[in-house]
């Protein structure tokens, strides 16, 4: 086995980063959701809520953060950090420290998105502030991430996502490509749903390891197309999921894992990396 595909989102929401190579944080790859998007009042915002932030392109220079969108000037967001006020913003049922980013930026998404950009605010995970990963997986063991939705790492695998495509393209659906699910760190496999059965990943020179945590469970953002926002089957790839029914014990719909570091913290990793795999004890 061997890294597939590597990506970063720097922005929780907007188009992600694929990268050659990345820097390995116990907090996730490096610049991974260190920026999101809140409404007036301080809630997260995503795709779920409004579809069009998928058509806002996302680059990292050697001091900005860069957002793009078709007929608009890019938005260059300073790297320093921000000179706004500290504030309180809410990921699910997390509260998290946050920095505003110029009141420019908020100006910028109304004028690219126009009602779906409406009253948001770009705001900074505060560095300094540790966002504790849920403890109920962690077997005792301590976590942190910024502004993704639970954990540090989304872990994938080539071998689930063409048996995926493989069952819409027997129900004449079109098939789906890997950024529909927005992994971190792709995993070239020959078998689908290999995954589910590990426990640890590591690099194969055990510079990196990783512990899977528990299956991730997917949402409607997976039916959006993550360039254009469009929807073209709605209510896919979610239902041909529920019907592979790849964990049989929970509910709902599940593509991937998450995933903490547990050896590594500042490493290098890079796309043809191989790994190793060691299997859960059943």
């Amino acid at each position: 086995m061997r890294i597939d595909q590597l990506y970063c989102y720097p922005v929780k929401s907007l188009q992600g980063i694929a990268l050659n190579e990345a820097r390995v944080t116990r907090r996730g790859l490096a610049m991974d959701r260190r920026w999101m998007l809140v409404d007036t009042q301080q809630r997260f915002v995503t795709q779920r809520q409004r579809p069009a932030l998928a058509t806002v392109g996302v680059a990292l220079t050697a001091e900005s953060l860069v957002l793009s969108h078709a007929g608009m000037a890019p938005l260059h967001v300073p790297l320093d950090p921000s000179a706004g006020k500290l504030r309180m913003v809410s990921v699910w049922q997390d509260y998290c420290k946050a920095y505003p980013e110029s009141a420019d930026a908020s100006r910028w998404f109304e004028a690219a998105l126009g009602e779906q950009g409406r009253g948001l605010t770009l705001v900074r995970f505060a560095q300094e502030f540790p966002r504790a990963v849920e403890p109920d997986f962690l077997d005792g063991e301590a976590a942190y991430t910024q502004f993704a939705d639970g954990y540090p790492f989304l872990l994938a695998t080539t071998g689930s996502l063409e048996t995926l495509n493989v069952a819409l393209e027997e129900s004449g659906q079109s098939p789906v490509p890997m950024n529909r699910f927005r992994p971190n760190i792709v995993v070239s496999t020959e078998s689908a749903w290999a995954e589910d059965g590990w426990r640890t990943l590591t690099t194969a020179d055990n510079t990196l390891a990783w512990t899977l945590r528990k299956p991730s469970q997917r949402c409607k953002i997976t039916t959006i197309d993550q360039r254009t926002a469009a929807i073209a089957a709605p209510g896919e790839p979610l239902k041909t999921l529920l019907a592979l029914n790849s964990q049989p014990q929970l509910k709902g719909a599940h593509f991937g894992q998450n995933a903490t570091l547990t050896r590594g913290d500042g490493e290098w990793l890079r796309v043809g990396e191989p790994l190793h795999a060691v299997a859960a004890e059943k």
